[in-house]
């Protein structure tokens, strides 16, 4: 039988653990749900940052060195942008990016909802699963951020994570709208469906916890027949990629395996996963998190190389179905 796993996720790390994944489980049926809190408009055109990034991994043409956008790119028309004056100088679109934005854009115009306009979009590459942004409704993250005089301002969280590069304390993250927002067509039913859920491992805050803060999903996880396990992004203390650990503080967790499996929490207790795979740096959290009512197994995260990335996505599924 084949086996049907949904994946929540954000983009980079997010596309790696599944792609890892769709090497593991070549028979398998995945959906993946992604984050859209970090989409945006920019120059007149929709620009969904973590749904490119998983489409263009999964689709075998990323850039992988530079760790987001597509390989083999050029920048003419983003240098000739900011020429005019139009866009954001310090958030570079390439070329054949723009292509996608202008796209995506295009169909938006005409009616389309996002995930109708993703699954357009995504059916040009082979990408072994099926792409579903969380939510149809613009979420868009806002971050709080000190301002001059004790006032506070608000930011786009592209700005504050591209521009600033979390240099800015956050005082607190928004989603725009989002109580007012609806899962995607088919993401309910993707997780009340599934044989398996997995948290892949995304920013906590920004990534997973827009998702879940779409009213529906996160009732949807906690109800599902399905076992939920969830990968750890923290390693030893600090985060894998990007910049969580500012996210972390923000709201107030520490920047550790253990704190972000306790910040999810034991379906069994009211909380979201079942079990909680962490870094062999990590071992000696897994019987804290047990006796928070977590299945928990330590051993090495680092996505090296695809086939690695394979193992440890092997041993998060035997991990929630031992």
């Amino acid at each position: 039988m084949t086996r049907r796993i949904t994946v929540l996720a954000g983009g980079v790390g997010g596309a790696r653990f599944t792609r890892g994944l769709l090497r593991a489980e070549p028979e398998a049926s995945v959906t993946v749900v992604a984050n859209t809190g970090d989409d945006l408009w920019l120059a007149g055109l929709r620009v969904c940052p973590d749904l490119d990034s998983l489409m263009y991994t999964l689709g075998g043409i990323s850039d992988d060195e530079r760790g987001w956008g597509r390989r083999d790119e050029s920048e003419r028309v983003s240098a000739e942008l900011n020429a005019y004056g139009v866009g954001w100088p310090w958030f570079t679109l390439g070329d054949l990016d723009i292509g996608t934005h202008i796209a995506r854009t295009s169909m938006l115009r005409d009616g389309l909802p996002l995930s109708a306009v993703t699954e357009r979009v995504a059916a040009r590459w082979n990408l072994g699963a099926r792409l579903l942004p969380a939510t149809d409704d613009e979420v868009e993250t806002l971050v709080t951020v000190a301002a001059d005089g004790g006032a506070t301002e608000r930011v786009h969280f592209e700005e504050w994570w591209v521009r600033t590069r979390a240099t800015r304390p956050a005082l607190a993250f928004t989603q725009a709208n989002v109580a007012a927002s609806r899962p995607a067509p088919g993401v309910l039913d993707a997780i009340a469906d599934a044989d398996l859920v997995m948290i892949a491992p995304s920013n906590p805050v920004v990534s997973i916890g827009t998702i879940l803060g779409i009213p529906g999903i996160a009732d949807a996880v906690r109800q599902t027949d399905a076992p939920v396990v969830g990968v750890s992004p923290i390693i030893g203390g600090a985060v894998v990629r990007g910049m969580a650990d500012a996210c972390l503080t923000a709201i107030g967790v520490e920047t550790s395996a253990e704190a972000v499996g306790q910040h999810y929490g034991a379906r069994r207790h009211g909380g979201l996963i079942d079990a909680w795979l962490v870094d062999s740096v990590d071992a000696s959290a897994t019987r804290a998190l047990e006796a928070a009512g977590l299945r928990a197994h330590a051993r090495p995260l680092w996505f090296t190389t695809v086939d690695e990335t394979a193992a440890i996505a092997a041993d998060a599924i035997a991990l929630a179905t031992s």
